[in-house]
């Protein structure tokens, strides 16, 4: 406590110093003030004190075209919205903020603070691109970094309906804390709620550590989704008792009610028959007769056209590169023709100086 304390002093005192002098020259030293700035208090355990300081010198960041600045305030203040719960706030921020790209390391951290907010307000498509975009940009050495993403992209890809790869889970070293995840996944997949609650409650405590216990709740309702899509696959009629007693739920109204609802949002193809209190399975669709393939290409497409373009803003091109060589070799031609003509006329006053002389 007493080394952070002193840390917070000085890093105040240097931002002082810094604003005093306000040189261009200075930015990349006061991005790196910004940073230790906002960790110093943070693990004093008063981030909120300092956000509307934080806000401040993005204003001013921005005023003075201070990039790498605004890019490490930027996630500071998402990273103080995160920590305090303040999802709508920092939805907000984002979008009234332009995102820098200059700094991969940065940016990587923009991309997990805007896929954990698509996340908690129910953007899982979008969180997912964020998060998978911020694994491929951060560095190999980062292990603590990858490990949090991974841990969040999981949750988001089973929360999506998706089941994440097996080889995540056992990367060198990613292994040890992504196995709660993986006994987590395990148990989404077979569709049981009994192994589901077990999971949770073995490994609550990594949960609850990781800041993953809301969204993992939610989880419940793909767990009973996945239960009933095995039931319909392997039964062409059964009761809602039998229902219940294989997911183990408890009550049979309630679980009529969320077969009505899988079967309006598309989950399974079946009938309920109230009279008979049973659920009737339909013939499964071929699904290369459907939209289906089409959207998975469309979404393929769309991500190599992202890359595509990402890769081409950040290429660095020369100066006049989109001028036609023409005009280039004109531009040229007249700048040797001036500086010729300004090179005879010194040699032309030097001459009648002599002369005067």
């Amino acid at each position: 406590n007493g080394k952070t304390k002193e840390a917070t002093n000085v890093a105040e005192q240097n931002l002082d110093l810094i604003k005093r002098h306000n040189k261009r020259t200075m930015d990349l030293i006061s991005s790196r003030l910004y940073y230790y700035y906002y960790i110093a208090h943070h693990r004093m355990g008063n981030p909120a004190s300092i956000r509307n300081r934080l806000l401040s010198m993005y204003r001013s960041a921005c005023l003075h075209h201070d990039v790498p600045g605004q890019a490490v305030l930027q996630n500071a203040i998402l990273a103080n919205y995160v920590h305090y719960n303040m999802y709508g706030q920092a939805e907000m921020f984002i979008n009234v903020t332009t995102p820098i790209e200059r700094d991969n390391n940065q940016y990587a951290r923009y991309l997990y603070y805007t896929g954990k907010i698509n996340a908690v307000q129910l953007h899982y498509s979008d969180a997912e691109e964020n998060l998978s975009q911020a694994l491929r940009k951060c560095p190999k050495a980062a292990v603590g970094f990858r490990q949090t993403t991974t841990k969040l992209l999981c949750i988001v890809q089973l929360l999506m309906g998706d089941i994440p790869e097996r080889s995540v889970f056992f990367e060198k070293d990613l292994n040890k804390s992504l196995f709660p995840y993986f006994k987590l996944t395990q148990a989404v997949r077979d569709g049981s709620l009994q192994i589901f609650t077990q999971a949770i409650k073995a490994h609550d405590s990594a949960f609850k550590k990781d800041g993953m216990s809301s969204l993992i709740t939610r989880l419940r309702h793909n767990v009973i989704k996945t239960g009933l899509r095995k039931i319909c696959i392997s039964y062409s009629k059964i009761s809602l008792a039998s229902i219940c007693a294989k997911l183990n739920y408890d009550s049979v109204e309630d679980i009529e009610y969320i077969v009505a609802k899988a079967i309006h949002d598309g989950v399974i193809h079946a009938v309920i028959d109230r009279k008979a209190g049973c659920l009737m399975s339909k013939e499964n669709l071929d699904i290369y007769s459907s939209d289906e393939p089409a959207k998975v290409f469309n979404k393929r497409i769309n991500f190599c056209l992202k890359l595509r373009n990402e890769a081409v803003r950040a290429m660095q091109y020369p100066p006049d590169a989109h001028k036609p060589k023409r005009e280039k070799e004109a531009e040229e031609a007249k700048e040797a023709k001036d500086s010729k003509e300004e090179g005879g006329e010194k040699e032309g006053s030097k001459g009648k100086e002599k002369g005067k002389k």
